[in-house]
């Protein structure tokens, strides 16, 4: 078990193949909480996000099983693809477009990049400062079209790197660096519209 650890992904999928199932074990233990959270970011739902993160895995084991796994891809923006493409699934299903984005961000959302700043030295005052601070970007990210947004989250929120958001999204890594762009561009357009102030001094 030690020894699997310290396997790559690409290994550890080629020996769960092979009947080696502690191999899957690993492979869930070391993605399962990035999948979680990748849902969890685009659904702002527990009980959604379980049964996606759920229906994932067992499609992940489907398709391994089935053969239909490619290899030249990294594991973890596989996943993330076919996780991706349920929760699309669902809310074409439902009818209605995903809650992320839509409503308050600021309600419940526990993997908020925009708070990961230490707080430890403040006081209150400069604590409710940088809260309104946070509050006013994530309306504004709010406001992006649904690309661009979607790519500022995987990037801040989850700390993707470009190629990884590139293989998720199916899309090449200069249109993932352009969509980012254009995000940064209309977030300073709407700070500047908007006179917001994103500092503290």
């Amino acid at each position: 078990m030690q020894m699997l650890n310290l396997i790559e992904d690409k290994e550890l999928v080629r020996r769960y193949l092979q009947g080696e199932e502690k191999a899957f074990e690993i492979l869930l233990e070391r993605n399962k909480q990035k999948v979680y959270n990748y849902v969890y970011m685009m659904v702002k739902d527990r009980d959604l996000t379980e049964d996606v993160f759920q229906d994932t895995f067992i499609k992940v084991v489907n398709t391994l099983k089935a053969g239909k796994y490619n290899e030249e891809g990294k594991f973890l923006p596989w996943v993330l693809r076919i996780a991706h493409n349920l929760v699309i699934d669902h809310f074409r299903k439902a009818s209605k477009m995903p809650l992320a984005g839509r409503s308050n961000l600021g309600d419940g959302d526990e993997y908020d990049v925009f708070r990961t700043v230490n707080l430890t030295d403040m006081n209150i005052e400069d604590e409710l400062v940088l809260e309104q601070i946070h509050d006013d970007v994530r309306q504004l990210v709010a406001l992006l079209p649904d690309e661009q947004r979607e790519v500022v989250k995987m990037r801040h929120y989850m700390g993707m790197s470009f190629k990884d958001i590139a293989e998720t999204t199916n899309v090449s890594i200069n249109t993932a660096l352009g969509r980012m762009r254009y995000a940064l561009i209309n977030l300073r357009k709407m700070i500047a519209e908007r006179d917001i102030m994103l500092t503290s001094y």
